[in-house]
């Protein structure tokens, strides 16, 4: 099941990305600059090289404090001008459709996890199908496991299963070979089918073991599913909640597929206001975590951090029914197991700060109890 920490992270990588994407449409930028002041080649006049690198060397320097939001006086050369000009639109147009991007790929991300969910369930009854078809060893405990006929005869998994595509018909080879080499030489397996009658206990223990060790455990198969997904490392614990949820479901030989939200359009609206919000954060915000890491010793502040304090200060800002202390000890956590290892004091403290800071301004504004209380 989805929880808000979950969509923290995935707005976090998304941020992240955004950043490398500014990054890239700042060079894209500055090649502009450079290809508008090299000599044609294709004339038949003679080329000023010497003008051409002054000209550049203007325009760069010109573009740079346009960029960076300073003073520049307008140079008198409309070549130059231009130059400039078009790099910045350039990389506004750019920053815009990636923006965009990413703010739709990060629901769709998140969407793609019922797929991988479904993907799963539907591995055990690939897993049943070649058991089924196995001559020499009998499978039939495996085959006829009244949680897989659940599976089997679900067919509001079949239909959602062909809606997400998550049927296993493009890995046919993979799956026959993790059968052969991992489920059939397992020892809990070979001791279950050879087992006179299993007990409901055993039935259980089996499921368990396939889906928690063999299938999400560490393996071929969770090898197969990171190759699937970039973010397998963080989706794999959802994935193996919502696995259990269902084997926990199971009753007179049904099953519950289980949703990955209780209110999609509530977190989808979460997602989407603290992914623009952090990026359009004010500047006077951002000056103000400048200011106070200041006093920290740290060469550089890694982008990580200050992603993590951006999104914090949004979500104070702009969530007036989230309590501080919630927001505060979140960015923590995420600073704990995706940055530096100096980072949850560094982010406690500076957080600490500027959260009195801030509600001393009436920059934050809460309502109810302890919402406001950040002890």
């Amino acid at each position: 099941m989805l929880n808000r920490r979950t969509l923290r992270i995935k707005i976090m990588q998304s941020l992240f990305a955004f950043g490398q994407c500014k990054e890239a449409n700042h060079t894209l930028a500055l090649d502009l600059i450079e290809n508008r002041f090299q000599p044609d080649l294709n004339s038949m006049q003679v080329q000023d090289k010497e003008l051409l690198r002054s000209q550049k060397k203007v325009a760069l320097q010109l573009f740079e404090k346009r960029f960076k939001g300073k003073e520049a006086t307008e140079s008198p050369d409309p070549k130059i001008e231009k130059a400039v000009a078009d790099a910045l639109d350039l990389f506004t147009n750019q920053v815009k459709k990636d923006q965009s991007f990413l703010s739709k790929n990060i629901i769709l991300e998140i969407e793609k996890l019922t797929g991988l969910y479904y993907t799963v369930l539907n591995l055990l009854t690939e897993f049943a199908d070649l058991a089924a078809a196995e001559k020499k060893v009998n499978h039939s405990h495996f085959v006829n496991h009244p949680l897989i006929k659940a599976l089997a005869g679900s067919q509001e998994l079949t239909s959602q299963s062909l809606k997400s595509e998550s049927g296993w018909q493009k890995h046919k080879d993979s799956v026959r070979g993790w059968y052969r080499d991992i489920i059939k030489e397992d020892s809990l397996y070979q001791e279950f089918i050879a087992a006179k009658k299993p007990d409901e206990e055993s039935q259980k223990g089996l499921i368990k073991h396939l889906v928690r060790k063999l299938i999400l455990g560490n393996g071929p198969i969770n090898d197969f599913f990171e190759d699937q997904d970039i973010r397998w490392a963080e989706d794999r614990d959802i994935i193996k909640s919502l696995v259990d949820k269902t084997l926990k479901s199971f009753a007179e030989n049904k099953i519950t597929l289980q949703k990955l939200s209780l209110d999609w359009e509530d977190d989808k609206e979460f997602v989407n206001k603290l992914f623009a919000s952090t990026i359009g954060l004010d500047d006077k915000y951002k000056q103000l975590i400048a200011q106070n890491t200041k006093n920290w010793e740290v060469d550089r502040l890694p982008q990580t951090d200050r992603i993590i304090l951006e999104m914090a200060l949004t979500e104070m800002i702009h969530f007036p029914n989230i309590p501080i202390k919630v927001t505060i000890n979140e960015y923590i956590e995420l600073s704990k197991e995706y940055s530096t290892p100096k980072s949850r004091q560094f982010v406690n403290g500076i957080l600490d700060v500027m959260s009195k800071t801030m509600k001393d301004s009436g920059a934050i504004k809460k309502s109810g109890r302890g919402l406001l209380d950040n002890k």
